[in-house]
This record gives structure tokens, sequence and C-alpha cells, in this order.
């Protein structure tokens, strides 16, 4: 049974309903719908909020992560007072002021394999809005068993993409990336930066495709990649070819050990803040590197010598073989991709990631020490 739009709907939604062609019909069909956001970031922060603003009667947030003070940079649905807290948790809370006709269904814990089918089966329309080719890959083989449309975005840099992916059974994501990038060689935002603002460009795409998707309104973005260069304002579009391969996905897998994220934590040896700072009270004979960029040594440091990640391939030779080596950045990760690159290109086996970063250590060491 249709559900009748209200008259403060009528007034709410009167711009929609001026729209050439865009009826009630469609505005109702917006209100009947369900769409799922895997990630309340940079992009489905401006997704969530242009479809609860426009009406869609259901919104899943799926996000188990917290608000940092580094996501405040382009996460638009948080603020300062917001740090620490769960995403899902003050988007909703947030969300719930902009539309009262839009239920909001919160899904605080991670998507995986066990629960994908559960989580997205009712949902109209998927929206990925990940930050990690794990869960890409895991979102779309769902998608594709389950025959959900999926509306896919990525953000990196100054470039953004967009496509809709499985619309009526259309290409889908491995047809664009069959397989994987190799582990490490693509940086994430934290590594290799994101622009702000794109995020809002790319967010809004995806909520532009969901709607359309949704109401029959214009053309589908389906078969082809949007690709934004913010910095030279270019747009280009591209075909993507069915490579068929909606044929070789028979189950969902295990998606870390696929994209070789379980491969990378077995082999890469790690030492806790716990261990680090018993290291550093008995001053051990330890050679201790700090590989993120000088403004944020300024911020905080742990007294480590400073070698940004772009430096280290030369500064290679000045990084000891002879004893316990121990290397670290904000979270963790930029220190274990450059643990992983000396021991394949130079042959380390001394060399240890600090788990956690200095995060880590702020928050079980020293509370007071101040982070970004």
């Amino acid at each position: 049974m249709s559900a009748d739009l209200l008259p403060d709907e009528l007034s709410r939604y009167s711009r929609h309903l001026a729209l050439p062609g865009f009826t009630t019909e469609r505005q109702r069909a917006l209100k009947e719908a369900t769409v799922a956001v895997v990630g309340a970031g940079g992009l489905g922060s401006p997704v969530l909020l242009y479809l609860a603003a426009a009406g869609v009667g259901r919104l899943k947030v799926i996000d188990h992560d917290k608000v940092s003070t580094s996501n405040l940079q382009r996460q638009i649905l948080f603020n300062e007072a917001d740090v620490g807290k769960r995403k899902s948790t003050v988007a909703i809370n947030k969300l719930s002021s902009l539309n009262q006709h839009t239920i909001f269904h919160e899904v605080p814990y991670p998507i995986r394999s066990a629960n994908a089918f559960e989580l997205l089966a009712d949902a109209d329309v998927v929206v990925d809005c990940s930050d990690n080719f794990p869960t890409r890959y895991l979102v779309n083989d769902a998608c594709v068993l389950l025959n959900k449309p999926l509306v896919y975005g990525s953000v990196f840099r100054y470039e953004g993409q967009v496509s809709v992916f499985n619309f009526n059974q259309g290409v889908n994501y491995r047809d664009l990336y069959p397989t994987p990038p190799a582990p490490g060689s693509v940086p994430d935002c934290e590594e290799g930066g994101v622009f702000g603002a794109l995020c809002g460009v790319v967010g809004s795409l995806q909520a532009n495709e969901v709607i359309k998707v949704l109401t029959g309104v214009g053309e589908v973005l389906t078969g082809k990649l949007l690709i934004f260069d913010s910095a030279y304002m270019e747009t280009t579009v591209v075909e993507i070819p069915d490579q068929m391969q909606r044929e070789k996905i028979k189950n969902l897998i295990d998606y870390d050990e696929f994209c070789g994220v379980t491969q990378n934590k077995k082999i890469m040896k790690e030492v806790t803040v716990q261990e680090l700072k018993k290291l550093l009270d008995s001053k051990a004979d330890i050679q201790f590197i700090d590989v993120r960029e000088p403004h944020e040594y300024d911020i905080c440091n742990l007294g480590a010598e400073l070698v940004p990640q772009a430096e280290i391939p030369g500064y290679a030779d000045k990084i000891s073989k002879d004893k316990q080596v121990i290397i670290h950045c904000r979270s963790g990760a930029r220190s274990g991709n450059m643990v992983q690159w000396l021991e394949k290109n130079h042959g380390f086996t001394n060399l240890y990631n600090l788990k956690g970063g200095i995060l880590a250590w702020a928050k079980e060491i020293d509370p007071t020490m101040p982070t970004y």
C-alpha cells in the first residue's frame, strides 16, 4: 500500500514537485524507499544529508567508526563536540532533526560477509561510501547476489569517481576492477590526503544517482564511470565494458584475505605502546623513527627521529640492521607500509611497526598528549 504525502510534506518538497516531470508519485517513491548507506564519513555525510532532505523514507546508517579531529576537514555531519563519539549515532541524531518523516536505522558495527545479506536485504538501493577495498568488494558482491543497485563513490587526493553498479543487472564493480590492487600500493586518505570539498561534490553526485534510481527521473549513470578532477575542474566519463564478472560471483568470501589485508597483518611485526614505553623507560638500544610530516611532528611527538615517509627510500642506508628498529606514524598505517616496503626492497628483518601509532600512545599512555 502506497504512503500518501502529508500536507506538510507537499510543502516541504514543493521545489521537487515544481520540476518538470517530478510528480507526486515520484516523491512518494522516495518516501516508500529504503536506502542502506555504508559509511557515514566524507562521502556518507553529504549522501545522508541530501537523501534525508529529499524525503527518503528509511535510511540505514552502517558505520562502526568514531569521530576524530582529522575527520572534521571533510565530514560535514560532525563538529568538534562530536570527537570520540560514534559516527552512526551522531549522524542519526542530527539527521533526525532535518526530517521528521525519515526513519533511521543505526548499524554501529562493521558490515561483514556473515551479516551483509541481512543488512542489505531490505534496501532498495545501496550506497558505497566506504574507504577500503575489502568493504567495496564485499558490498559489490552482496549487491550482485541480492540483485540490488549499488551507487559507488570514491575520493583520493583531488580526484573523485562515481558510478551505478548492478542497475538492472548491469556491470558491477568487478567489471571495473576485477582484482584488488597490491597491498600498500594505493595510499589511503591519511597517507595521500583528500581535498575536503571534493567529498561534498562526489557525495552529492551519489545522492543524485540514488534519487534518479528510485524515481526514474533522468538517465542513471550505469555502465559508465564519472571521473571528476577538482584541481582542474575537469570531468571525464568513460565506458565500463561488461567483462562478465557477475558469473564469477557465487558467494561471499573472506575479503580481507582476498585484498591481502590478512596476509599483511600476519607478516608485519608490531610492538604495542606499552611495550614501547618499557623500552624507552629502560633506555634500550633501539632505533626509533617517526615517518609523519613535520607539521604533525610539531603538534606532538615521542622523541623519535623524524624521517617523513617520502624520505624513507633515501634514508634506508641509515636504518640499522643490527638492532630493533621501531617505526611509527599517527595510526600505524603509513609506518606499516614503510616496514613492509623496507623489508621487501632492502631485506630488513628487524623492523617493528608501532601498533595504533601515536593515537594509541595518547589514548593508553599519555591522555594529556594533544592529537589531531
